[in-house]
């Protein structure tokens, strides 16, 4: 899965970089690249960051799912101090994961986001004002 909805290339020639159509389940993405026009770089910055955070509350809730019956010896042994380091480890490992594509939800996240900005700073040309 890649890690972002916007490809990027390097070019090394002195001509500026254009704009790349996002992708979307590998194809172009006409419908986000449209809305990424009319939302500001800011609100794009603030909702990836939301859709990150998002996912990294989902992957930490799975993984403290996963590591709650482990018992026994090691790391994951069964001492008083074990499960605040489970817990903190399985936070790390999430934001982790998150930061570096995650498992797909927070691109669905983010365009969802960027769609409903984009339609709420254009006003529906079939309402009267």
């Amino acid at each position: 899965m890649p890690s972002s909805l916007i490809n990027s290339t390097s070019n090394s020639s002195s001509m500026p970089a254009k704009a790349l159509m996002p992708m979307r389940y590998g194809r172009p993405d006409p419908q986000l690249a449209d809305a990424l026009t009319k939302v500001s770089p800011q609100a794009q910055a603030k909702a990836k960051a939301s859709s990150q955070d998002f996912e990294a509350v989902f992957l930490n809730s799975m993984f403290s799912q996963m590591t709650s019956g482990i018992k026994g010896e090691g790391p994951f042994g069964d001492t008083p101090g074990t499960g605040v380091w489970r817990s903190m480890l399985t936070e790390e490992y999430s934001k982790s994961f998150a930061k570096t594509g995650g498992i797909g939800i927070s691109n669905e996240v983010y365009r969802t986001l960027i769609l409903q900005q984009a339609s709420r700073a254009q006003p529906d040309p079939g309402k009267q004002p």
